[in-house]
């Protein structure tokens, strides 16, 4: 059980904290309640654009990197659909170095010119070498359309289109920056050697004077619910062919969301994994197959990914998977297999927050969802999928009318 504490600034940040006198180290994560999801449909990859925007400057302190270093420190951050996440770990006895790093750019990056080209190349450079030059780099793009159609889950994090980052004026960047960076739109996540009340006071002194932002009302599009079987075929240079297979699924917050990452466990997690050990072991009609979920905020997808061994074909490993999924559809998983993801979970949480930084990056992820105390309800949650709500939800989902296929072709050599 994580000892959790809590506090809200009057300008709307939210402190979660959870002392360890284990350690001598401290982590501080941010989470910004901004995604790919928040983009309008043509100015997309703004959020991963201030993933690094972020790093380029502040209005009191030139260079992000040089302070946090000199402090024994180091930092990284990621962007998906739904938010952009900040974090670093130092000594426990710098933590000030973090509060004051962190909120100088809180405060309001350096805006020029400069900059945002700079960071703009280096995000365009990665979209070719991620997206476009690398083998199979743009199936999250052809995936996310084929499945949504009115969401904007349907283009990828970095963004749906170069020309979008290419295109973004200064005026835009600066926009996007005060609508969505700002204290009431942020959870601060404070763990490690460090206690509350140094945390509140230390959160008070270089938080408390930023000021509440307008934050936009997130008002999204609904997805449609699909009715029928949605198919593409692409022939790329790819080493060999690929099947995606995906299906519409809940929401982060709906309680079938632990029955659907539970079968994605049951399918391929682990050589005796169902599709692994009679696909890839038994049958050899796959050399790799895989099986996860989006865990997306909004409704998201459940993924199946196979490529054909050697004499096999797109047709052969789809119809094979089909096989599988009607066979968990129709007969109940049994007890054993049901333990034993279950029981992975658990070890996974426990060893999991051990460590401070996962701990952090956790509780501002759990306070971000609903309230960081949830964090501590996980496996529970986890142990009381039954095999009965896992064939219901097999049954719902994987069906013909709620699927998406991908066939990515190797071009003939």
């Amino acid at each position: 059980m994580i000892a959790i504490n809590k506090y809200t600034l009057p300008n709307g940040l939210t402190v979660v904290h959870s002392e360890d006198k284990s350690t001598q180290m401290a982590a501080l994560n941010l989470l910004y309640k901004v995604g790919a999801r928040d983009e309008a449909p043509d100015h997309t990859g703004f959020a991963h654009l201030f993933e690094h925007l972020m790093f380029g400057g502040s209005v009191h302190i030139p260079n992000y990197d040089t302070p946090l270093q000199n402090a024994g420190g180091e930092n990284n951050a990621w962007t998906n659909n739904d938010i952009t996440n900040y974090y670093l770990t130092l000594p426990a006895h710098n933590i000030e170095v973090a509060f004051w790093l962190e909120s100088d750019r809180m405060l309001s990056l350096d805006f020029n010119p400069r900059s945002l080209e700079v960071q703009r190349q280096v995000v365009i450079e990665e979209f070719k070498q991620r997206n476009l030059n690398q083998p199979y780099g743009d199936t999250s793009h052809l995936v996310r359309s084929l499945a949504y159609k009115v969401h904007p889950y349907q283009w990828p994090t970095i963004g749906k289109d170069i020309s979008h980052i290419a295109g973004a004026t200064l005026e835009e960047v600066k926009d996007f920056f005060f609508h969505y960076y700002a204290p009431n739109n942020a959870i601060l996540a404070v763990t490690g050697n460090v206690s509350f009340d140094e945390t509140l006071q230390l959160a008070e002194k270089w938080f408390g004077p930023i000021p509440a932002r307008q934050v936009p009302a997130r008002n999204l599009p609904q997805e449609p619910r699909q009715t029928e079987a949605r198919r593409l075929e692409m022939t790329r240079p790819v080493p060999v062919d690929a099947l995606y297979l995906c299906f519409h699924m809940c929401d982060r917050l709906h309680p079938d969301y632990y029955a659907f990452d539970m079968l994605s466990d049951i399918l391929s997690n682990g050589k005796s994994s169902r599709l692994i050990r009679r696909l890839v072991v038994e049958r050899r009609i796959c050399s790799s197959i895989d099986a996860y979920i989006s865990g997306s905020l909004d409704a998201g997808l459940f993924h199946i990914i196979g490529k054909p061994a050697p004499g096999y074909t797109l047709q052969d490993v789809e119809r094979a998977v089909w096989e599988e999924l009607e066979e968990i559809k129709r007969t109940p998983t049994d007890q054993h297999e049901l333990d034993k993801v279950k029981n992975r979970y658990e070890a996974e949480q426990i060893f999991g927050n051990i460590n401070y930084l996962n701990v952090a990056t956790n509780l501002a992820y759990f306070e971000m969802l609903s309230r960081a105390e949830d964090l501590n309800d996980e496996v529970r949650k986890y142990r009381n999928v039954t095999a009965q709500q896992l064939q219901r939800v097999a049954q719902e989902t994987f069906i013909p009318e709620n699927s998406c296929t991908l066939y990515y072709n190797a071009e003939a050599k």
